[in-house]
């Protein structure tokens, strides 16, 4: 009898405890975890810049040449892009291969583009500065193109301060940019991929890094800073 008993006192503290597991597995994850000031203030650290203090950086230097990235410097032009790969490759990046895409987006598409504000602060300051500005992009070249006239209008340039657009287009194993910064004496370039930082090291120039929004179609985004670049806050839109 006591036997029995024993085994039936094991058996109930066998299933009390692998009940208490089971319990614990299946318990929900908080939905709240909390923080604290000291991760709400976590920055990454890398050489953040604010435009004042680039507009600073400059003061007493002459009027230079500048350059701007196109997509996801400037503009934020997702929106030609994702309809582009849905018309034209749906599955694949077969359609930045596609002169049609290229020929759709230099023309017109760019009417679906979003102005971003840090371009606005930093064109507006060059532009006061004297300085004359370029925008050199990896875009395919087409026979036309309104992409000249759509930035000068959404940012204001005067004529006297603008160039057209320069298409340096992409080819695999090299940056294509490089030559046109180096031809045009471009001082100050500002990029939101690797290549273009590296492009402008490539010539001397100064590079600075403009966040690419992260909802952007252009992926993965890069490791703004990872080259111990200037990155300029708040640059995301």
């Amino acid at each position: 009898m006591r036997k029995i008993t024993l085994a039936l006192s094991a058996a109930c503290l066998l299933f009390s405890l692998n009940s208490a597991v089971v319990a614990r597995a299946s318990a929900p994850t908080p939905l709240y975890t909390g923080t604290t000031a000291a991760i709400l203030a976590e920055q990454a650290p890398i050489h953040w810049v604010s435009v004042a203090q680039i507009e600073n950086s400059l003061m007493g230097r002459p009027p230079m040449a500048v350059g701007f990235d196109i997509d996801d410097t400037v503009l934020f032009s997702s929106p030609g892009f994702w309809r582009g790969k849905k018309t034209y490759s749906p599955d694949s990046e077969a359609y930045l291969k596609n002169p049609e895409f290229w020929e759709k987006m230099n023309n017109g598409w760019d009417e679906f583009s979003i102005p971003k504000e840090v371009a606005r602060s930093l064109i507006a300051m060059h532009v006061k500065r004297g300085d004359s500005i370029y925008f050199v992009t990896g875009r395919s070249q087409t026979k036309t193109e309104t992409v000249s006239k759509t930035l000068q209008d959404d940012f204001l340039i005067p004529a006297v301060n603008m160039n057209p657009v320069i298409f340096a287009g992409d080819k695999a194993g090299q940056n294509t940019k490089t030559q046109w910064l180096e031809q045009k004496n471009i001082k100050v370039f500002y990029g939101d991929s690797d290549n273009d930082i590296t492009a402008a090291r490539d010539i001397g120039a100064r590079g600075i890094r403009v966040l690419r929004a992260s909802n952007s179609t252009y992926r993965p985004l890069p490791m703004a800073g990872a080259f111990g670049e200037e990155v300029i806050v708040n640059s995301e839109y």
